[in-house]
């Protein structure tokens, strides 16, 4: 393989990875680069699979972990997407500051979203705190979790490319 498409396709895959914490789909993107490394012969079909399958995975854990972490505080489901809300929110309203901006107010938004709710079923702010920040956790442990394959998948294609 040329070694400027190589460099070309982890540079890209480099820059889905600081997407990810936005709550953007840079996972997703890695995988269509790989599945386009795959098209061009690049990389095995077997490994592009796993790459998808592993992507698949952790979009379930991600939202298996904001369920099970809400509930473990006491949030209801609608805390859950009050927290998906709120994060997409947050994400438009930091925008402004760039780079780090979208990034704390995603998460702060999550925070807000399911405290949100849960204050707007509960009437309790102690409650409404503990469900956010339940749910605070859960997002930055799926968004560790993401940034983790992400950067494994990166790392196992370069050596695949460049070896």
């Amino acid at each position: 393989m040329n070694i400027i498409v190589a460099l070309v396709a982890v540079v890209a895959m480099l820059a889905c990875l600081a997407i990810i914490p936005f709550g953007l789909p840079g996972l997703w993107l890695i995988v269509v680069i790989t599945l386009a490394l795959v098209l061009a012969g690049e990389l095995t079909w077997t490994f592009g699979l796993f790459v998808a399958a592993s992507a698949l995975i952790v979009e379930v854990a991600e939202i298996a972990i904001l369920k099970r972490f809400g509930r473990a505080f006491g949030g209801s489901s609608r805390a859950f997407w009050g927290a998906v809300v709120g994060g997409f929110v947050g994400l438009f309203v930091g925008v402004p500051v760039p780079l780090i901006g979208p990034v704390i107010t995603a998460f702060l938004g999550t925070f807000l979203g399911a405290g949100l709710v849960t204050w707007l079923e509960t009437m309790s702010l102690e409650r409404s705190a503990r469900v956010g920040w339940g749910v605070l956790l859960a997002r930055t442990a799926a968004v560790a979790m993401k940034v983790t394959v992400a950067v494994v998948v990166i790392g196992a294609v370069t050596v695949f490319l460049l070896v």
